[in-house]
């Protein structure tokens, strides 16, 4: 099986991937602002479906599919550098706002909320770009069985990312009303959110292919 420190560096950069503001982060808040924590909480479950259809994926061998097809793995990795510039452009292009500030969205049933958040999740780019790049690099067929692993892999991540999201389904009321309190504190969130987004994409972009 997979060597704890391994698992604990997956594990710390599954915790860098949940900090990074993505759709899942900004449906959460949004939610949890406007219809309050239960509908945060209702909107984590799905993303949590969400994250076991990658999971998955991953698992059965699609990870290993791309990788072995280098136009594939090369259009993946792009559109995954472009996709981290476009969230860069939002947090610091005209009319930015924190994801902090509130947003006006009409209240949903429970079914929806769920449904929503499994697909932000399921079609969230930033997770299949994740689990393309970082799990090959913790799978080794000398350990036992690549299966295996990569549930052991992805158990670990989505255990992460619900740790992470739920404090933010819980908090995000609170957060938002200190940053209203606090404005300038919303300026400097987006700005340092859409430089480390920035550096993302440039170091995937730069990111050589394993072989």
């Amino acid at each position: 099986m997979i060597p704890t420190n391994d698992l604990l560096l997956f594990a710390g950069a599954a915790l860098l991937m949940v900090l990074t503001p993505g759709p899942n982060m900004i449906y959460l808040i949004s939610r949890s602002i406007c219809q309050g924590r239960k509908a945060g909480v209702v909107s984590l479950f799905g993303v949590i479906a969400g994250f076991l259809v990658h999971m998955l994926a991953a698992a059965i061998g699609l990870t290993a599919l791309l990788l072995a097809v280098p136009l594939a793995y090369e259009v993946l990795r792009w559109a995954g550098a472009a996709y981290l510039l476009w969230l860069a452009w939002q947090a610091l292009g005209p009319g930015a706002r924190s994801l902090f500030e509130p947003r006006q969205l009409p209240p949903d049933s429970t079914t929806r909320l769920f449904v929503m958040g499994f697909l932000t999740n399921a079609l969230n780019p930033k997770i299949a770009v994740f689990y393309l790049s970082v799990f090959p690099q913790f799978v080794s067929p000398e350990r036992g069985s690549l299966f295996l692993q990569s549930i052991t892999l992805g158990g670990t991540q989505i255990m992460v990312s619900f740790s992470v999201n739920l404090l933010v389904a819980l908090f995000a009321a609170g957060m938002a009303s200190w940053f209203a309190r606090n404005p300038a504190w919303l300026v400097l969130q987006r700005w340092v959110m859409g430089f480390v987004l920035a550096a993302l994409a440039v170091r995937l972009a730069l990111e050589q292919r394993r072989a």
